[in-house]
């Protein structure tokens, strides 16, 4: 039978108090609100907190809103919830794509927005999603607010720069008129991917204005294909062009071979479907699909 090592159990009433909470157990404790990565771990005894703060109580963090030109997401909402949400839907199908694909309906009913990020697991498919969006991740601590930019907040697999004493409390998605799509590749449903691809096009009638090219799974740092934006940017939105992308984010990414599948079935997998996402992106813009 698995168990965890003992350890300490606090619930929050605030963010403050979780920030409080944090500093009084040290730089060990851990905060957890869905739990589906860190509870598993426990068991496992990969990690052994000396301390969890429970934060499921902070109304606060649950809320999916529009602030202006950016809509605002909540640390713990839940996966399900950012999957139903129509707000979401009607401004960043992207994340709706990516939600639909992501584990189970008991995983997406308890695992939280923010939880994902902060596990910054390398086959993440919010990651990707977040970076092709260019999100802006807003971290508290005892110092006040710091805003992160989405493609700045992974420093490495399962590590970022939420440092101890800080908690992810928001993810804040500028809303513009742009075009996304989200693919993947998995062995079964539910399953991480072998591979995916994330794409958000800001179109100038027929050519890319800006482009977002999120990567997971494959070795992008940052979850970004930064060499495959560049050679959208400015050119016509036409399939020659998404091929083009395709290939130079084959390139340019870092797979390693393992249970899933060796380098060069990740590689070229990465390319085929950022043209994928490209082309179901612009579709949708058309209103070709829906």
């Amino acid at each position: 039978m698995q168990v965890p090592a003992t350890f300490q159990y606090e619930k929050a009433a605030s963010v403050a108090d979780a920030l409080a909470l944090l500093a009084r157990y040290g730089p060990e404790a851990r905060v957890v609100a869905g739990g589906q990565s860190l509870l598993p771990m426990m068991k496992l005894r990969m990690a052994e907190p000396p301390a969890l703060v429970d934060i499921n109580g902070l109304t606060e963090l649950a809320r999916i809103s529009v602030d202006g030109d950016e809509l605002s997401i909540g640390a713990i909402v839940r996966h399900a919830e950012l999957l139903a949400s129509p707000v979401v839907g009607e401004h960043l199908p992207i994340l709706r794509d990516a939600e639909r694909l992501i584990a189970d309906p008991i995983v997406r009913n308890r695992g939280t927005v923010g939880g994902s990020l902060c596990q910054a697991d390398p086959s993440e498919d919010l990651s990707a999603a977040f970076a092709a969006l260019r999100a802006v991740l807003v971290v508290e601590g005892a110092g006040g607010r710091r805003n992160v930019a989405v493609r700045q907040f992974f420093t490495g697999p399962y590590e970022t720069v939420v440092e101890p004493g800080e908690l992810l409390v928001e993810i804040r998605v500028p809303i513009r008129s742009h075009a996304s799509a989200y693919q993947k590749v998995e062995r079964r449903v539910g399953d991480w991917p072998v591979a995916a691809a994330g794409a958000v096009l800001e179109l100038d009638r027929d050519r890319v204005r800006e482009a977002g090219i999120g990567l997971t799974a494959v070795g992008a740092a940052g979850f970004v294909s930064a060499e495959a934006e560049d050679v959208l940017r400015g050119r016509p939105a036409d399939e020659e062009q998404f091929a083009e992308a395709g290939r130079i984010a084959a390139q340019h990414c870092n797979p390693v071979s393992d249970q899933r599948g060796p380098e060069d079935y990740k590689r070229h997998l990465a390319g085929v479907l950022v043209t994928r996402a490209l082309r179901k992106a612009t579709a949708r813009s058309r209103g070709e699909e829906a």
